[in-house]
């Protein structure tokens, strides 16, 4: 884990070295704009051209661009370490703070997708096992694998055109309406439900295709090993027997799955979604802060989200040990 966690921040802090646009460069544009000496129409980076050095050292200082590069990244381990994230750039806010603010949308995002997501593909999975080879296996299959094949982000533009916009169903951007104080809170639950319903469709659709399949295939290997023919042997109706012996030993892979999924559903998938339906959460602010070169936000997000994964990913293997007591990891 350690070895993964440094790599990641090691490659990401590289690429940032040699990203044009830094906030050392925005600060001189600005700068030159101020002067008169800018690009007409609009800011353009060229260099120290027309600012005075005594401003350029300035900027380099209060950005941290001051130092060498090793010096700067070993710093940023030192803060990472002590769980300190470092200070927006731009926003003037504690990175923890901004993480803080935006996580509300991206858990009720991530609640709603994996929830459904696997209400539905549980069932889903047995069922197509249950009717293996059957035409509502086969059709089940080609449905699933189409959702899956389509991007999240493409389903999402399709919704907005279609239902947003032509029809004008379903509110194009936002996470509740301007008026949402206003209203009772049966109002309030509807107008979220109304405005979450793009959002969580196009995330949902190919989210399930995964697990549906893994339940599918967990079941059948299940249903033809000798205890499942013993036990029909023994008089017990195939309710039972799904029910009560395959169920607890085909779950075993979902259910270990379960800290990863949950996780997962609220910090990935969702930047491409939170951008397209303008949704003020944890993938909105990443892709902003890239766009606008907010280092410490980029960096320390990535910090986070890559320790919760790798933790996660721990957690998920040790459920393996602890559901299965077959597994060791000898």
């Amino acid at each position: 884990m350690l070895p993964t966690l440094l790599g990641v921040l090691l490659l990401t802090f590289a690429v940032i070295q040699f990203v044009p646009g830094g906030p050392v460069e925005q600060y001189l544009a600005e700068a030159r704009a101020a002067s008169g000496t800018g690009a007409e129409g609009g800011l353009s980076y060229r260099g120290s051209q027309g600012v005075d050095p005594k401003r350029i050292e300035q900027a380099k200082a209060l950005y941290g661009f001051d130092k060498p590069a090793p010096e700067r990244f070993w710093q940023m381990l030192v803060q990472f370490a002590q769980f300190d994230l470092g200070k927006s750039f731009f926003q003037n806010k504690d990175v923890a703070t901004l993480i803080w603010e935006k996580l509300p949308v991206s858990m009720s995002l991530g609640l709603w997708t994996f929830f459904i997501s696997y209400l539905i593909a549980v069932p889903l999975g047995v069922a197509k096992a249950v009717r293996a080879g059957s035409r509502f296996d086969l059709l089940t299959t080609m449905l699933v694998l189409v959702g899956y094949a389509i991007p999240g982000f493409v389903l999402g533009v399709a919704l907005l055109v279609i239902f947003g916009g032509q029809l004008q169903w379903f509110p194009l951007r936002g996470l509740t309406s301007a008026n949402w104080e206003a209203m009772g809170w049966g109002a309030r639950v509807v107008d979220y439900l109304w405005h979450i319903a793009m959002p969580i469709t196009a995330m949902v659709l190919g989210s399930f295709a995964v697990t549906a399949m893994l339940t599918k295939n967990a079941f059948l290997e299940e249903i033809r090993k000798q205890y499942v023919v013993t036990a029909r042997a023994k008089g017990l109706s195939e309710r039972q027997v799904l029910w009560k012996h395959v169920m607890r030993n085909a779950l075993i892979p979902i259910i270990t799955g379960f800290p990863a999924a949950f996780v997962g559903a609220f910090f990935t998938g969702s930047l491409l979604i939170e951008t397209l339906f303008s949704l003020d959460g944890l993938g909105l602010l990443s892709y902003e802060s890239v766009i606008r070169r907010d280092y410490p936000v980029v960096m320390g997000t990535l910090y986070l989200f890559t320790l919760i994964g790798l933790v996660t990913k721990l957690i998920s293997d040790l459920c393996y040990a602890w559901v299965d007591p077959r597994v060791t990891f000898d």
